[in-house]
């Protein structure tokens, strides 16, 4: 599966993530290491390049993320973007300082079109700056290929070496044509060969499944999400009725979604699966009586849910290996896959908790993205519909709720989600009817939330003193970074009025702006 590989080497920039996923984008296996892996376990990864991230800090001070001055001699391609670039000039003899004009924003670059990551790139070109330090002079051995008015290195090189560096940040959608310098690197500098694509990625770990599994059982964790379900059918396709799917009805799903998953992977499916459904709500409620804090919450659901598997496990039998459909974000979320802070735990990243009863973990999806997720789906066959669904947390409505997780609270949020879910879904369609596209404003995820606000209302002349629920609609590429949705007033005031007519206990609708970042994509 992965022939070749480049290494994304993480000093605590917040796009460390994205970075591999450009790489991906370009049919090259991307893994996002941290800083501390020694040069000796970087060299075993036969890597085709390495990419130094950005990062927070200042290369010049002793406590900074830095590396080993030997990595620029040891024959690989690097490439330093921001962070990464200045540590290349500090450790090589440059001169880093803090700058006399930080550069933040859309900033645009003069650049030496005959550098081989320039190729076929405007002489002037539009990128993405942030940064407060910068190089004041370049190594010996480096040539200056771009600059600014405020910034006299914004990129360098030693093509002799195959170090190159740039100040701004190529990965971001803000830098015009950062897609196609990274493709240079990769290409014209690395020499990749660019045959990381699904249909290997496939056929590779079906057979690593069955290696690894040999006659053992496998429970799979099902939730009916893109994830859950691609691994259902990597594993069905692997080891067939070796395979039991077990899912958990946490009594957080969205309306209705605990029957349309057994309808899809239960008796009569596709799916050739010994599948059972546990109904575990009341379970999940009682233990998150009285629990506010939201990492809080993560964690209990998390636990349960192993807790429940384990009792699964013991009524089939023996159980070899569990199954999860863990993904790359999760990992690097979770702060175990580089130096990036940890942003949120999720209950199926960390290995398995203590006394767990299975003899190891399989996590076949765990170095994909969501995009690659869904195209290795539709290479399994899983149905569109299915593998398009919109993207669901693990703990479900569980950070949905602002506060205490109650049965009423789980009730409201479904109902309001499903209403705004249903009127946006019309106006969608009605607007590819007429115009045979979908709007601009169409969202990538929207749902309803249930804050814990109650304030005081009026209907039918009486007084209410009930929730205030918030919808949430962003656009996102790459869910990474996200922009709330231009949803048409008139679809949200029917949304408004459908959810304080049907809803009972709700009395207010709010609308929620706020990108990601500043805020998450989900609640909590």
């Amino acid at each position: 599966m992965n022939s070749e590989v480049v290494l994304v080497l993480d000093f605590g920039g917040q796009y460390n993530q994205l970075i591999a996923r450009r790489v991906r984008e370009c049919n090259v296996y991307a893994e996002v290491i941290p800083y501390t892996t020694s040069l000796e376990d970087i060299k075993a990864k036969n890597p085709k390049g390495i990419i130094f991230t950005g990062g927070p800090n200042s290369v010049y001070k002793d406590d900074s993320p830095s590396y080993d001055k030997a990595i620029f001699e040891a024959g690989i391609p690097i490439l330093g973007i921001c962070y990464g670039s200045q540590l290349m000039a500090h450790k090589l003899g440059g001169k880093v300082m803090t700058a006399p004009v930080s550069e933040y924003g859309k900033t645009e670059v003069e650049v030496d079109t005959n550098s081989l990551i320039f190729e076929n790139v405007n002489k002037n070109t539009i990128t993405w700056m942030s940064h407060t330090d910068y190089i004041a002079e370049a190594p010996e051995g480096f040539k200056i290929t771009g600059h600014t008015d405020n910034c006299p290195v914004a990129a360098m090189e030693n093509a002799d070496k195959n170090l190159y560096a740039v100040q701004f940040h190529p990965e971001v959608m803000h830098s015009v044509e950062g897609q196609k310098m990274l493709h240079n690197f990769l290409f014209n500098v690395c020499k990749c060969a660019g045959d990381w694509k699904m249909d290997s990625f496939v056929e590779t770990t079906v057979a690593q499944i069955r290696e690894k599994v040999g006659n053992g059982k496998v429970l799979c964790a099902l939730s009916g999400g893109v994830d859950s379900s691609v691994l259902a059918a990597l594993l069905a396709k692997a080891v067939g009725p070796q395979l039991t799917c077990v899912f958990v009805d946490h009594g957080l799903l969205r309306k209705n979604e605990g029957d349309e998953v057994e309808s899809v992977f239960g008796k009569g499916g596709a799916f050739e699966i010994n599948f059972v459904r546990v109904n575990a709500a009341e379970r999940y409620y009682e233990k998150l009586a009285g629990v506010t804090e939201p990492e809080q919450k993560r964690k209990i659901i998390g636990e349960e849910f192993i807790r429940v598997f384990e009792e699964e496990a013991k009524k089939i039998g023996k159980v070899d290996f569990l199954a999860q459909g863990t993904i790359y974000p999760d990992i690097v979320e979770s702060g175990l896959g580089g130096e990036s802070a940890v942003i949120k735990s999720h209950h199926n990243v960390g290995g398995l908790p203590e006394h767990v009863d299975f003899k190891d973990i399989i996590e076949p999806l765990r170095n994909l993205f969501k995009d690659e997720v869904r195209k290795a789906g539709l290479e399994l066959g899983i149905p569109e519909h299915l593998v398009f669904r919109q993207p669901f947390p693990g703990p479900g409505l569980g950070i949905r709720i602002i506060g205490e997780v109650t049965g009423d609270k789980v009730r409201i949020v479904q109902d309001a989600d499903y209403i705004y879910r249903e009127e946006v879904d019309k106006a969608v369609e009605a607007y590819k009817k007429e115009n045979g596209k979908a709007p601009a404003w169409m969202p990538n995820q929207y749902f309803a939330a249930l804050t814990n606000m109650r304030s005081v209302g009026v209907m039918g002349d009486e007084r209410t003193y009930d929730y205030a629920v918030a919808l949430r609609a962003v656009n996102t590429i790459d869910f990474m970074t996200a922009e709330s949705a231009e949803i048409p007033f008139e679809v949200l005031q029917t949304v408004m009025s459908r959810i304080i007519n049907e809803v009972r206990g709700v009395n207010r609708v709010f609308y929620d702006l706020t990108s990601k970042p500043p805020g998450t994509i989900e609640f909590e």
